[in-house]
């Protein structure tokens, strides 16, 4: 059964506040990131928005005073340079915090990828983050208004790579949060080096829990927590690559390459290697060769 969209909204906001809405093009649609909504409003104090069950994801960037969130059994305060980035399904709710004047930008938006985008948002737990690159976030959201006031043959498809912008933005910003990778452990960087030089050789989880006196769980954990990726998987990915490179510039046959990667059996490179890069070895060696 469809969810009903429910909304309750005060709309109290200054006359020099914008809120454009958009119909996107069917192009838009199958192929872009489009807005459904953007604006930006400074709002009074009795402003608020309360929703549930629309399909839209929204972000919020502060600009000045501040605001309230409410949204996943969380509540955040929202000030210059605070951004917010929701799944509109769920229910929120957000206002002026303390009845203070809050300024902001903010846009309302779909695409094909759009949540996929936002679970790899939310794989660290943020919904609520301050932005590095307050400049470049403003003006993104600045831009994305300046060119749907004036629309033309162009709009949609830059519309498009500007939302791009923001969410890589986003990205960026959990990731670096999360892993805080400032400082990555001696124990990882050892095991990245050792696989990068020596992923011919035969190398497990189980090596490198020896190797490094570290319990193989907490390696695991450890592992994807600083790289994004297991231990198996870097390995993979690495003697790929290297067979790639050969594939390339060599004349080596396939069996010769699935060694020379550390592998032991060519219908298991195969699989591996069509797995990853949606074609065969053979084949990719073809299409570099046109």
């Amino acid at each position: 059964m469809k969810r009903q969209f429910t909304e309750r909204v005060s709309y109290d906001w200054s006359k020099d506040s914008i809120r454009l809405i958009i119909t996107p093009s069917k192009v838009a649609k199958s192929i872009y990131f489009y807005v459904q909504e953007v604006g930006y409003f400074k709002t009074l104090p009795s402003y608020f928005t309360e929703r549930n069950n629309l399909n839209s994801f929204l972000i919020v960037y502060t600009i000045s005073g501040k605001g309230l969130l409410r949204y996943g059994n969380e509540e955040f305060i929202l000030e210059r340079g605070q951004c917010f980035y929701i799944n509109c399904m769920d229910y929120h709710y957000y206002s002026n915090f303390n009845n203070e004047p809050w300024e902001f930008l903010w846009i309302h938006f779909l695409g094909n990828n759009a949540l996929g985008y936002y679970e790899e948002f939310r794989k660290n737990g943020v919904n609520s983050l301050k932005v590095s690159d307050q400049s470049l976030f403003e003006s993104t959201l600045r831009k994305i208004i300046a060119i749907n006031t004036n629309r033309d043959v162009t709009t949609e498809a830059l519309t498009s790579k500007l939302i791009t912008v923001l969410l890589t933005e986003l990205l960026i910003e959990t990731s670096t949060n999360s892993t805080k990778s400032i400082f990555i452990p001696p124990s990882i960087n050892g095991i990245m080096k050792d696989i990068d030089k020596n992923f011919m050789d035969s190398l497990s989880l189980d090596f490198f829990s020896d190797k490094y006196s570290i319990s193989k769980y907490h390696l695991a954990r450890e592992f994807k927590r600083y790289t994004g990726t297991t231990i198996n998987e870097y390995i993979i990915s690495t003697r790929i690559s290297y067979a790639k490179e050969l594939l390339k510039y060599s004349d080596l046959s396939i069996e010769e390459i699935t060694y020379a990667c550390g592998m032991n059996s060519e219908s298991h490179f195969i699989n591996l290697f069509k797995s990853r890069e949606n074609t065969t070895p053979l084949g990719y060696r073809k299409e570099w060769m046109l």
